[in-house]
């Protein structure tokens, strides 16, 4: 009966994605990126395996990306020259191209403990507002 018991809450368990699993990211970011705002379900995460979940929701054509720099310089103050965050000079996690209105696209990073800000880096969209930042704990 004990291990009936033990299976049964082991499969409940299992089914709930409650248990953890080789290859499987510790934390889901939903990230969309609207007109001139990024939007994030969380700014907090622990460090270790982090998917970004990146969808571009803009009411109109515009295309997106999603920079992840670590820094600590504040989300509004980063570098810029000719209308781009001039990222040679931060700390480039890496990236998530090209994301056309409507569609969305999956990346998934080793994100150790720090402040990290993301940006949309098209010509223009940081200055209007594209940028957040994603804060992973120990």
């Amino acid at each position: 009966m004990r291990d009936a018991y033990r299976i049964a809450v082991f499969a409940a368990a299992a089914a709930l994605g409650t248990l953890p699993t080789v290859g499987r990211a510790q934390r889901t970011v939903e990230v969309t990126l609207l007109s001139n705002s990024i939007e994030l379900d969380t700014h907090r995460v622990r460090s270790g395996r982090v998917t970004l979940d990146v969808t571009n929701s803009a009411d109109n054509k515009m295309m997106h990306e999603l920079v992840v720099l670590k820094t600590d310089i504040a989300d509004s103050a980063l570098p810029v020259r000719n209308a781009h965050v001039l990222e040679q000079k931060l700390r480039k996690i890496g990236e998530v191209e090209d994301v056309a209105p409507g569609k969305s696209k999956r990346v998934t990073f080793r994100l150790t403990s720090g402040r990290y800000v993301l940006i949309c880096n098209k010509p223009g969209h940081y200055a209007a507002g594209m940028r957040t930042v994603l804060v992973v704990a120990p």
